[in-house]
């Protein structure tokens, strides 16, 4: 089955129902269940453009049994995030967790859901702070233990070398050290299953039933024996994030619950699953565009000059939260790379029959149907974004400072860039994936020589669709070596 097909993100089948009066235009298709899906995965951006010529902004397609309406317009969103009860994001996501992650009591206890919800403020602010100096720690240990010792030219496959180095980087900061004496041997199992079941993962979090999905299952339950409670205990060094997530599952399971093991799986799956790839695809762009490496290269140069900080043999250099902020080429860089893989859609399902009042006119929606907004029509906006399938490096740079300002239409548009979502559904991971890109790309273009050997120009593969940033379509390797360092 095509992953993309499979793909539906929805879990209540409707049958085929006829268009009534109010409604927004409907767009069914021939093929049972499937209903548009094929042309939409195949090309999800010429199709949604050729039904908005056709049929305006707001319609509904009928897509893998269920029936989503669509919101193009980017100055109507506020009309479907500014309602939550009527339009829930909540109530979607949590069957989603019971699929994919099998976190079923969240179905059920609301107390729960919001303390989980309440934990993630440790993401952010002082908290993040913290994490960072651990990640930067966990970095230097990695590097001068393995990468800085590759001193002759290493070629590895782009894809799979990010998803290694962030997956160990970023469980080490969140989980701490695993102190078994065959450490490393469970990490990279874990590394490696960790990475199956995300390659799985359009298939969980489809309609097909779980029964019928016994590798995806079994993977699934692996994962969770090695995140039970009892193991995450005993590794040393846990963040905040952890202990307070460990101590409040603690108040709703009995001790040997295995669905606490699900709950880690579930924040494990969230802090990695758009990291490896926006870190593949950074750099890939970077390695693709001598400019952008060579003013990335200067900024930093000119940065740790500032700071009296020197490069040399060993990680010496080191940034705060703020000092990663103020450089403003590489934050451009992760801008323009988000905007260019990022095919995350803003989901709300309806709780109850209901009028959508828009700018100048009211859409009537049934209970049970989907709102979608489609931020990858905004990053893919010509009339926005000047030639928006190239990739520019300085495009959110304007006389040396972040620009901010984009138009549509003469108005100044609040949100241009969305790969995270929006109002009550925006990633509160969102820093810290950011602070480990900037990190990392920071750390190899200082103490690395980097090129790219696979010349050929490679694509997205849309069987993510909804879920973040895209894959690639095909392997792409380069090769890289330790700078030596002279006195």
């Amino acid at each position: 089955m095509n992953k993309g097909v499979g793909l539906s993100l929805f879990f209540l089948n409707n049958k085929l129902t006829a268009w009534r009066p109010r409604e927004p235009p409907l767009i069914k298709g021939w093929l049972p269940y499937l209903g548009m899906a094929l042309k939409f995965f195949k090309d999800p951006l010429t199709f949604l453009k050729t039904l908005q010529r056709q049929h305006g902004d707001t319609f509904t397609v009928f897509l893998v049994g269920k029936y989503i309406t669509f919101v193009l317009n980017p100055f109507q969103y506020q009309y479907v995030t500014k309602n939550p009860k009527q339009l829930s994001f909540e109530k979607f996501s949590r069957r989603l967790s019971a699929k994919a992650f099998s976190v079923k009591k969240l179905l059920t206890d609301d107390d729960l859901n919001e303390d989980v919800h309440r934990a993630y403020l440790l993401l952010q602010g002082k908290p993040l702070d913290a994490l960072l100096e651990t990640m930067i720690q966990e970095v230097k240990e990695l590097f001068e233990s393995q990468l800085l010792k590759i001193t002759d030219w290493n070629t590895e496959r782009i894809f799979a070398f990010c998803g290694s180095l962030v997956f160990e980087i970023t469980f080490a900061t969140l989980y701490g050290k695993i102190l078994a004496g065959n450490k490393k041997q469970i990490i990279s199992e874990l590394r490696d299953d960790f990475l199956k079941f995300d390659d799985m993962f359009p298939y969980l979090v489809s309609d097909i039933p779980i029964q019928l999905l016994r590798n995806e299952e079994s993977m699934q339950k692996k994962i969770i024996k090695c995140l039970t409670s009892e193991k995450v205990a005993q590794m040393q060094g846990q963040s905040k994030i952890i202990q307070e997530r460990q101590d409040l599952l603690k108040r709703y399971y009995r001790h040997d619950d295995p669905e606490m093991g699900a709950h880690h799986l579930g924040f494990l799956w969230a802090s990695l699953a758009n990291t490896i790839p926006a870190m593949f695809w950074a750099m890939y762009y970077i390695l693709r565009h001598p400019e952008a490496m060579e003013a990335l290269r200067d900024e930093i140069d000119s940065f740790l000059q500032s700071t009296g900080q020197k490069k040399g043999p060993g990680i010496s250099v080191h940034f705060t939260r703020e000092q990663l902020d103020s450089l403003v080429c590489l934050e451009s860089t992760i801008l323009e790379v988000l905007r260019l893989c990022s095919y995350s859609s803003i989901i709300r399902e309806v709780q109850e029959d209901m009028d959508l009042s828009l700018e100048s006119k009211s859409f009537s929606l049934r209970k049970g149907d989907l709102v979608a907004l489609f931020p990858p029509l905004i990053h893919n906006d010509p009339e926005i974004f000047d030639a928006p399938k190239e990739f520019r490096f300085d495009r959110f740079i304007e006389d040396g400072k972040k620009k901010t300002p984009f138009f549509k239409g003469g108005k100044k548009l609040k949100t241009y860039v969305m790969p995270f979502g929006l109002g009550t559904s925006k990633c509160p991971g969102r820093y810290f994936a950011v602070n480990e890109m900037k990190l990392l790309l920071i750390m190899f273009l200082t103490y690395f020589d980097l090129e790219i050997i696979d010349r050929k120009p490679i694509g997205l593969n849309h069987s993510r669709m909804f879920l973040g940033i895209q894959h690639p379509d095909s392997a792409v390797s380069f090769r890289y070596k330790a700078k030596s360092w002279r006195s």
